[in-house]
């Protein structure tokens, strides 16, 4: 097998406002919030009710379905609220910060001489399960199973991405205690897959297997690099850790602390002083996005990437599994005649109308306009364009609409994650859901297979 990956199908979506490689310490937050809904599938059970003084590290709840399974605090402070949605299901917990930085404390863990049932354990038990997530389903992993390969991906490829070898430098120590760790865990390898560059944060580990990897977004995607390193068949089991998530588990490992701390990318067209920020795990929106400064008001602000981020208001939170935030301006204006006419300022797939393929170094200014009205599929093969997967795209995504399990287990569901559609849906010309097509297709097969 070639450690060698080379995609040729995908799309670069050059966007203007790239985050400079500069480093500031975004201001504190007063509050953090965590979210349940970041954990897909699982039910909270809490630990603490309002008004309960927690530390940085210390549980707030677990899962319903495996309450080995915890999830901690980012700092030390006060529970201050409980939010509750409909049928009384839990929404946000409030935690205001104390200032003190008071932390939860585990004794060190000396990987190497670790077995991997004491690794487990002190994953669990520190609340860092939550960040192995496990193919199929895109769910946290099951703790009992045993995966084929766990796959990292060190190369983010989408629109506006931050560069790991920026965001992680200096955490080389912790990155390599975390996949000595995860080799334990696994009966095959950790697979972690980076770009070709002669300065890597990555470039030194060991007990991993490295691949290259290079090609348009979505290369950088696990997904896609599953797909051509072991792609994942029926009654197997393989995990993913992402490459910012891995230094956290390695520095607990290391230190014997949860330090939910994030170096993220403040990137977009509407941001007035793109850079990258130190902050943490829940932290408000506005202790970087207006250190960054914002230009206008009418403006989209994202918590994640633009392609499958979550929308966020100037008073919302950095999403847990998210290492940038993103502004644009708002597309909710509307061209007259704009499907009638020679398009320059955007970019697409297609060479109907639009001519960005005449420039392919050039950077756009975009909007979250969708350009068109949600309509039944059309079939033009736009998809499988920009569709790297050896998966047909259009088939999947209709055998998820009509629920046919076994098309879909066919078809290769197993191995996908709403990510990996991201593209699809972006160059979708009846401007169909994909993520969410996918994600409730994925719903639907763990319900009735497990």
């Amino acid at each position: 097998m070639s450690k060698d990956i080379k995609i040729k199908k995908g799309l670069d979506i050059k966007l203007v406002g790239a985050a400079e490689k500069t480093l500031a310490d975004a201001p504190k937050s007063r509050t953090y919030v965590i979210k349940p809904s970041d954990f897909h599938l699982v039910t909270p059970k809490m630990l603490f009710k309002e008004g309960a003084a927690v530390k940085a590290g210390e549980p707030l709840f677990y899962s319903k379905k495996d309450e080995r399974i915890k999830f901690v605090s980012p700092v030390s402070g006060t529970l201050t609220e409980i939010r509750r949605g409909a049928k009384r299901v839990i929404t946000h917990l409030v935690i205001e910060a104390d200032g003190t930085e008071t932390t939860h404390e585990f004794s060190k863990l000396d990987v190497n001489n670790a077995d991997a049932e004491a690794i487990k354990e002190r994953m669990l038990e520190a609340g860092l399960w939550p960040f192995i997530k496990q193919r199929p389903y895109d769910i946290i992993a099951a703790v009992d199973t045993t995966p084929e390969a766990i796959f990292v991906s060190g190369h983010n490829s989408a629109p506006l991405a931050p560069d790991y070898n920026f965001s992680l430098k200096g955490k080389e120590a912790a990155l390599q205690a975390a996949v000595t760790a995860l080799a334990k865990l696994t009966s095959g390898k950790v697979h972690l897959s980076v770009a070709k560059t002669a300065d890597s944060v990555f470039g030194n580990l060991k007990d991993v297997e490295l691949h290259t990897v290079s090609g348009p977004h979505p290369s950088g995607n696990v997904g896609t690099q599953i797909n051509k390193i072991q792609p994942v068949n029926k009654g197997e089991t393989v995990w993913t850790v992402t490459a910012e998530n891995l230094a956290i588990i390695g520095e607990l490992f290391l230190t014997g602390k949860f330090n939910p701390e994030r170096v993220i990318s403040v990137s977009g067209s509407s941001v007035k002083k793109p850079q990258y920020y130190k902050t943490k795990i829940g932290a408000e929106v506005s202790t970087f996005a207006y250190s960054a400064g914002i230009n206008g008001d009418n403006v989209r602000m994202i918590s994640g990437n633009v392609l499958t981020g979550d929308q966020v208001s100037a008073d919302g939170h950095l999403g847990y599994y998210h290492n940038e935030f993103v502004a644009i301006p708002e597309g909710d204006d509307y061209e007259f005649f704009g499907w009638n006419k020679p398009v320059f300022n955007k970019i697409s797939s297609s060479r109907a109308l639009t001519f960005s393929w005449l420039f392919p170094n050039k950077k756009y200014d975009l909007d979250t306009n969708t350009n068109g009205e949600h309509r039944a599929f059309v079939v033009t093969g736009n998809y499988e364009e920009v569709f790297p997967m050896d998966i047909y795209p259009l088939q999947l995504l209709k055998a998820c609409m009509v629920e046919d399990l076994d098309a879909m287990e066919a078809l290769g569901m197993y191995e996908v994650a709403p990510e990996d559609f991201a593209l699809t849906e972006f160059v979708c010309v009846s401007k169909q859901p994909h993520q969410a097509i996918i994600r409730k297709g994925l719903d639907l097969m763990h319900e009735e297979i497990g």
